[in-house]
């Protein structure tokens, strides 16, 4: 069975957090849904719990982060195309989400962010299938050797 991961999330406004991100497209589970959290789809193995701030307390003796003054963490997640990517961020916009850093170009990966209703920091990004381009080894003698 392949490893799941949850990334929990503490929010103010749960409802204002499921139409945030179901406009970008996710899905919940019902099941582990109802006043307090509601678990959201990323894959079959990995999901965000966005959990009511009161209720994501209960969980830790810790300070929750105020996620508009201060970054505890990056969720990226990958997307289709250059233009997908840009898509979700007009979405996550035009949604009640607020603009983060300026895109990155690196001609084979293509990055942008947004923040979300409660300031968490969401990167969505493209990287082309073929990777990389090769870096060319011609007339280089330590890649030869090591071959």
């Amino acid at each position: 069975m392949a490893t799941q991961i949850f990334f929990n999330l503490p929010v103010k406004d749960l409802k204002r957090s499921v139409d945030f991100f179901t406009a970008l497209g996710f899905s919940f589970n019902p099941d582990y849904t109802d006043e307090n959290a509601t678990c959201m789809i990323i894959n079959e193995n990995a999901f965000v719990m966005l959990l009511v701030e009161t209720f994501f307390k209960t969980f830790t003796s810790k300070n929750v982060a105020d996620s508009r003054e201060s970054a505890e963490a990056i969720i990226a997640y990958s997307v289709d195309s250059r233009e997908a990517v840009d898509e979700a961020v007009r979405t996550a916009l035009a949604s009640g989400g607020s603009a983060s850093e300026d895109p990155q170009d690196y001609g084979f990966m293509y990055n942008h962010s947004f923040q979300d209703p409660d300031g968490h920091l969401w990167e969505v990004t493209w990287m082309d299938p073929a990777g990389p381009p090769a870096e060319s080894t011609a007339g280089d003698d330590s890649a030869s050797a090591q071959s």
